[in-house]
């Protein structure tokens, strides 16, 4: 048990302390070499006793053989003590016993092996010499030696009594034998026994009753087993005896079984001493690469090979520092890219930054030519708003990069639809406009006065366009040369205002972005190409002449910054804020001229 439990301890993949592996490496070496160094210290001894050659009867011919080879087996297995006798008579048998009584004495362990004829008379059972006559069964007390002699031999022995009875043999005396008294029985065999003494076993080769072979051969079947396994290191006893049996029933095709009678304690009583293993080379090299991996450092690796450079535990301190070391490799290469990346976020920030303040800065710059005072105002509250809206949207689209990306698509395509519309939509306004506008029977000069001259002949007032359509007209081409100001519904809002300002800083022009003044829309109707470059929104890049979104794998998502990073963990959602939009202030409708081919706008008349 305690053995099993030190392996357990030393087990890999087991946690056990130091305290627990010493203990448990030093109780299994106590215990293996205290039942080794008892096994060797028991003092065994055995009595051979083999009959052959009776006088009055037939010859036996294998019990000679099987008591020289078990006597020679004895004395393989070092037992200290080995008296072989063969064909005593009776006085000479009785001499061999109570000899050998003085030489159990102090014996751990004593055995009688005998093999030869043997007879029950009343239940009692009797080894019979080689001058045995036994003409009635009245001789059998006189010339024959009853077991419990032997039994009282080897009854001083401390650990074990063993008798080995190769003797129920097909008994000849048995039949010749005159009956003294007609109630008393001569039985086939030998009779059952239950010994009185503790720690005793009297094996039969034959169940009580019952005749065992001699055998064809050079040895009994009984004895031809028990020489292959009495042996066998370390075996008990018990099981000793029962491979026998197994063997001799196996080998008489279940006609001899043999039996045991008597018991033992609980522990293990084995003839041979266990074998001891050999030592164990990598002994150290295993304990000191059980304590190294509880430590599990770089150096404690570097340590232990230092010391066990070669061999199977050399070999796993190897692969243990070649794991360990790819580890550390590995966590430093999840450092760089950690801080490469917040690098790369913060580089992005102070670009987002600076491009905000250079064009808050161009944009301040351009005002203090082009507009008044209350322009300063408006267009610094414009670059408040531009710059909250640009904070807000940057957070949003932290939160908006995965629905922006399913849009992505559609957007694509619905760009190129609002394009070829709105190129519809301004022809067919400028087409509107030239059919509301009836042309006059010769082109008068534009006049850049507030009031036209005067004519001396009486005529209309001159026709003026509405604002609404100026705009709706210089939205439209507008969004033609790339400028996009959103919805060409005449309404000159923010998104117009952008537009025409984008369109001042790429064409060189300086038109005021807060009317659509038919100036402006003339210089925008002059250019047939695009004027705007391309802008794609946040998640997007360019691709020829249209905005395609930027796509990643199914396990990152796009940042902030435009940059495919690892899918994070969903935060709670924020309500999305809402940007509320004051409505442009629409000028004022011009009042209609009498004229059908000029207009008048803001006090300036203009004729086609």
């Amino acid at each position: 048990m305690f053995k099993s439990e030190a392996r357990t301890m030393a087990r890999p993949g087991r946690m056990a302390s130091p305290f627990h592996l010493a203990c448990g490496l030093a109780l299994s070496i106590f215990l293996t070499a205290t039942t080794a160094t008892q096994a060797l210290a028991d003092k065994r001894v055995a009595l051979v006793i083999g009959i052959s050659r009776y006088q009055s009867v037939p010859r036996l011919a294998n019990p000679g053989n099987d008591a020289t080879a078990v006597s020679d087996a004895f004395r393989r297995i070092g037992f200290d003590a080995v008296e072989l006798h063969q064909d005593l008579g009776v006085s000479d048998m009785r001499r061999a016993v109570r000899t050998f009584a003085e030489t159990a004495a102090d014996a751990d362990m004593a055995v009688v092996y005998y093999a030869g004829h043997g007879i029950e008379v009343d239940g009692v059972n009797y080894l019979i010499p080689a001058d045995a006559k036994l003409v009635s069964d009245f001789d059998v007390e006189d010339e024959a030696i009853p077991l419990d002699r032997i039994l009282q031999a080897i009854n001083p022995a401390r650990r074990l009594h063993l008798v080995i009875l190769d003797a129920c043999r097909d008994n000849p005396f048995s039949e010749k034998m005159k009956r003294s008294v007609a109630t008393r029985s001569i039985g086939r065999g030998l009779a059952k026994i239950e010994p009185a003494t503790p720690d005793t076993l009297i094996a039969f080769a034959a169940r009580a009753g019952a005749v065992a072979s001699d055998g064809d051969g050079d040895h009994s079947p009984f004895s031809t087993a028990l020489l292959r396994q009495l042996p066998t290191p370390g075996l008990d006893i018990r099981l000793v005896l029962g491979r026998v049996r197994d063997e001799v029933l196996k080998s008489t095709g279940g006609r001899q079984e043999p039996f045991v009678y008597g018991s033992l304690g609980g522990e293990a009583v084995a003839l041979v001493p266990p074998q001891e293993p050999p030592p164990d080379p990598n002994t150290e090299a295993r304990r000191q690469y059980e304590l190294t991996a509880q430590i599990g450092t770089r150096e404690a690796w570097k340590a232990f090979l230092a010391v066990h450079g070669s061999g199977i535990y050399a070999n796993f301190a190897h692969a243990a520092l070649d794991k360990l070391e790819d580890a550390e490799r590995a966590r430093a290469r999840a450092e760089a890219l950690k801080r490469q990346a917040e690098d790369q976020a913060t580089q992005k920030t102070e670009d987002l930054k600076k491009q905000l303040e250079e064009q808050a800065a161009r944009r301040t710059e351009q005002a203090k030519l082009q507009i008044s005072e209350q322009a300063r105002r408006d267009l610094e509250q414009e670059r408040q708003r531009l710059a909250e809206q640009a904070r807000r949207e940057l957070d949003d689209a932290r939160h908006q990069l995965a629905e922006a990306q399913q849009r992505a698509d559609d957007a694509s395509a619905q760009v190129e639809l609002a394009k070829k519309q709105a190129a519809a939509d301004a022809q067919q306004q400028i087409e509107a406009v030239k059919r509301a506008t009836p042309p006059p029977a010769e082109p008068p000069p534009k006049v850049a006065a507030l009031t036209p001259p005067a004519d001396p002949r009486p005529s209309a007032p001159p026709a003026t366009i509405d604002p609404a359509d100026i705009a709706r007209l210089l939205q439209a081409h507008l969004k033609r040369v790339g400028c996009d100001p959103g919805a060409t519904d005449g309404s000159w809002n923010g998104a117009s205002q952008k537009a025409l300002d984008n369109f001042n800083r790429h064409a060189g022009t300086r038109f005021d972005v807060k009317m659509a003044s038919p100036d402006a829309l003339d210089a925008v109707r002059a250019r047939p190409e695009r004027v705007c470059p391309l802008v794609c929104g946040n998640g997007q890049r360019a691709a020829g002449d249209r905005c395609i979104p930027i796509s990643c794998d199914g396990n990152s998502v796009l940042d902030s910054h435009g940059t495919c990073r690892k899918r994070p963990e969903p935060p709670p959602r924020k309500p999305k804020a809402v940007v509320r939009r004051e409505p442009s202030e629409r000028p004022p409708a011009a009042a209609p001229s009498g004229d059908g081919g000029c207009h008048t706008f803001n006090g300036k008349q203009y004729c086609q």
